[in-house]
C-alpha cells in the first residue's frame, strides 16, 4: 500500500507504548489510500499519516480513533469514534495524524499536550 516504514508509536510524555505495529505514510498516494480496503485495525496497530491535517473515512469499512500532531510531535488534537462515511474536523496546527482502532485514545491514555514519537524498527 505505499508505506516507508514501520515500527513504534512511543509516548513520550507518559513513557508508554502507543502503539506496537505502526506504519508511516508519508506519500500522496500511501495517504490517500491509508487504511482503505483493510476490513479490521486491530489494537496495538496503527497508521502515521505526515502531513496531514484532517482524515476522510471514504470507503472505510470500520470507525477510528484519531490523533493529531504539531510538528513538534505534541498532541494538538483528537478525534474519538470517526464513524465511515465522515470527515474530520481540520486542526489547523496539525502536521501529521496518527489513525488508530477505536477506543484505542483512551485505552493507551493519549492526551492533548502529550508528545509522541515514531520508532523505526
Amino acid at each position: 500500500m505505499g508505506k516507508c516504514r514501520t515500527g513504534v508509536i512511543y509516548n513520550e510524555t507518559r513513557q508508554t507504548v502507543a502503539a506496537e505495529r505502526a506504519e508511516s505514510a508519508t506519500t500522496y498516494w500511501a495517504r490517500l489510500i491509508g487504511l482503505m480496503g483493510r476490513t479490521v485495525l486491530e489494537p496495538g496497530q496503527a497508521l502515521w499519516l505526515s502531513p496531514c491535517n484532517s482524515v476522510h473515512m471514504f470507503f472505510m469499512r470500520f470507525t477510528l480513533d484519531v490523533v493529531f500532531l504539531d510538528k513538534n510531535n505534541v498532541v494538538v488534537g483528537l478525534v474519538e469514534r470517526l464513524p465511515v462515511w465522515h470527515v474530520s474536523k481540520i486542526f489547523w496546527q496539525a502536521h501529521t495524524a496518527i489513525e488508530l482502532p477505536a477506543g484505542q485514545i483512551q485505552q493507551i491514555g493519549v492526551h492533548v499536550g502529550d508528545k509522541l514519537c515514531f520508532r523505526q524498527s
